[in-house]
């Protein structure tokens, strides 16, 4: 026990000790009012927050979460190759992809990929 409180007091120290030399050796710079205000996707931030929003950037950034989440769900299939059967593992990742690609003509035929309006 005690060996923990001193290995948490140690560890404590080392990065109060850290934080302390970085904040003195950090560069102090005056704020500049272009810096400082906030700049999101080209939208002037001065003007009203109201503005309409095209939709089809949200579909495109919510296909890819989708599709990006999907896909890592594929990576764990290569180191199970070695521990299953080949017919199983087959099977298994085309109906997975099989899944993938219907969801991807889903959003294809509801227009979610289309561009032009």
């Amino acid at each position: 026990m005690f060996l923990c409180t001193l290995l948490a007091i140690l560890i404590l120290t080392i990065s109060l000790m850290v934080m302390s030399i970085s904040l003195i050796l950090s560069k102090k710079t005056v704020m500049d009012r272009e810096k400082a205000s906030p700049f999101e996707c080209g939208f002037d931030p001065k003007s009203s927050s109201r503005l309409p929003f095209s939709l089809q950037f949200f579909l495109i950034a919510v296909v890819f979460l989708i599709f990006d989440v999907e896909i890592t769900l594929l990576i764990p299939l290569i180191p199970i190759i070695t521990l299953t059967k080949m017919v199983n593992m087959i099977m298994i990742t085309i109906i997975y992809i099989l899944i993938l690609l219907a969801g991807l003509y889903h959003e294809w035929n509801q227009g979610a990929l289309n561009w032009a309006i």
